[in-house]
């Protein structure tokens, strides 16, 4: 017997909010299917307030408001039973954060959990990666947003630290990230992964995504480190607006997928990784699976 039911995420990011909603589909004596049905993103850039200002702006503000009520519109009419908000680094920082979640829950019905780095490193690391995961090798998982950027290593099938810095694409672009970070990354990534034989990297966020599509590799295939250093330099080779007109990025795309690449290249070079995997999941995905398997456990 199938029984297909829907959960959806809200993930509020310092680059863009996205509601995803899957179909989960459960059928006896079978594993759990968790199957895209939608994904919205709006670009809405919370990090340029947040990270430059200090705070989320009226503009900004009231564009989350009209989001998050067209994010419930499109739940109910797609019969979503369950269903989590989170926010990331940008509201996290805001001096208004907590103040904006109260006025989005008050006008649109929505709760908005703000979430530290340190659960949001936990929840992306739930996604379901042991398709992917070879627990004789060991693995570097890292997750590029727009404020912070999560590290995991996972070593015989299971994670073994964890980590989240404050580097993302909209501070790179802002240039509000000092030297020191990055060495404390080399630093963390070397020492995490110093023992580690035959590592790998998988890469998760809108970036990564992205650049897998543009490599025209198949499903499954990963990318090398030879080929993502050779699209880091031809990105920065051409000018912002021949990367929308000339690659099909968007505008809230091409210019937040250079500082992305240069993390994903760093941290692939850091831990000696030679491929690198990208599975497609992030913080919605891992959202969805939270909601199920929490409502199985209790």
């Amino acid at each position: 017997m199938i029984r297909i039911r829907k959960f959806a995420a809200i993930d509020i990011g310092s680059n863009a909010i996205r509601l995803l909603i899957n179909n989960v589909i459960e059928e006896t004596g079978k594993e759990t299917q968790f199957k895209k049905s939608s994904l919205v993103r709006v670009p809405v850039r919370l990090g340029q307030d947040s990270f430059t200002v200090g705070e989320i702006s009226r503009g900004n503000a009231i564009r989350m408001v009209d989001a998050m009520k067209a994010f419930k519109l499109l739940m109910k009419v797609h019969n979503v039973e369950k269903y989590m908000a989170c926010a990331t680094s940008a509201m996290r920082e805001a001096n208004n954060g907590n103040e904006l979640a109260a006025e989005i829950e008050k006008k649109s019905g929505i709760r908005i959990e703000i979430i530290d780095g340190k659960k949001e490193a936990a929840i992306i690391a739930s996604t379901d990666l042991h398709q992917l995961i070879d627990t004789e090798k060991s693995y570097l998982y890292v997750d590029v947003g727009g404020g912070s950027t999560e590290f995991t290593i996972f070593t015989n099938g299971k994670i073994a630290a964890s980590r989240s810095f404050k580097i993302g694409t909209v501070r790179l672009l802002n240039e509000m990230v000092e030297e020191g970070v990055w060495k404390e990354i080399e630093k963390w990534i070397k020492k995490s992964t110093r023992n580690l034989k035959s590592l790998s990297l998988i890469g998760s966020g809108g970036n990564i995504n992205k650049l897998y599509k543009m490599s025209g590799r198949k499903p499954g295939e990963p990318l090398s480190y030879i080929w993502l250093n050779a699209q880091y330099q031809f990105l920065q080779s051409i000018s912002y607006e021949d990367r929308i007109s000339e690659l099909g990025l968007n505008p809230d795309r091409a210019d937040v997928i250079i500082p992305a690449t240069r993390i994903f290249l760093s941290a692939t070079k850091w831990s000696g990784a030679k491929k690198i995997h990208v599975p497609k999941i992030g913080l919605s995905d891992g959202i969805v699976k939270l909601l199920y398997y929490n409502e199985k456990e209790s």
